[in-house]
C-alpha cells in the first residue's frame, strides 16, 4: 500500500478527479497475464484488489497488492518491460493509458511537476529497498519513509479510498 502514497500524496485533489475520470477498471483472472516480458505496453497500472507475481519467465521475482504501482517503468522509458506481471488470484487494476497521461502532462505542468517528482520518489524507495536486501544498507532503514512523503500519507490514503469507491465492485 505504501507505493501508491507516493503517487497520491503529491498529487492534487483535481488531479486524483480527473484520474478517476480518465481511467478504469480491469479485472483479472488468476493466471492472467497484465504485462508480457519484451513487449510495449502502453498503461500504467495501480492494483485495487487481489495480488500480481512478478516475474522474470521462470522464476517469481516478487509479490505485490493492493496499492502497488505496475507498469512505471515503461511508461517513464517507453521501452518494453523486462519482466512479466501475471495475476496471482483474481485481481482488479486501476488502469490509465500513456496517451491519455502524456496529453495531461503535455497541458499541465504543475501536475507534470508532481507526477514525476512522485515516482522519483517512488523508484527511489524502490532502489533502496532492493539494495538493503541485497545487504547494503542499514537494516533499521528498511521502512523508514522520507518526510516529504509522509506530509502527504493521510492525504494519499483518503485518495487511493476514492479511487476503491469510484470503482466499487472491487
Amino acid at each position: 500500500m505504501k507505493k501508491v502514497l507516493f503517487l497520491l500524496g503529491h498529487l492534487t485533489d483535481l488531479d486524483i478527479e480527473w484520474m478517476i475520470h480518465n481511467g478504469s477498471k480491469k479485472n483479472l483472472k488468476n493466471h492472467e497475464e497484465l504485462i508480457s516480458k519484451g513487449e510495449e505496453i502502453e498503461n500504467i497500472y495501480i492494483i485495487l484488489s487481489g495480488k500480481l507475481s512478478i516475474t522474470d519467465g521462470k522464476q517469481e521475482i516478487a509479490a505485490i497488492g493492493p496499492g502497488e504501482i505496475v507498469g512505471e517503468m515503461s511508461f517513464l522509458e517507453s521501452r518494453a518491460p523486462s519482466v512479466s506481471v501475471i495475476a496471482a488470484e483474481e485481481t482488479v487494476v486501476y488502469s490509465i493509458s500513456r496517451a491519455v497521461m502524456n496529453e495531461k502532462l503535455d497541458t499541465d505542468l504543475e501536475f507534470r511537476s508532481n507526477f514525476y517528482y512522485s515516482l522519483a520518489l517512488f523508484l527511489s524507495n524502490r532502489l533502496r529497498k532492493t539494495t538493503n536486501k541485497l545487504g547494503f544498507e542499514s537494516p533499521d532503514e528498511e521502512d523508514m519513509i522520507d518526510t516529504n512523503v509522509l506530509d502527504g500519507v493521510a492525504q494519499a490514503g483518503a485518495r487511493f479510498s476514492q479511487i476503491l469507491n469510484k470503482f466499487s465492485e472491487v
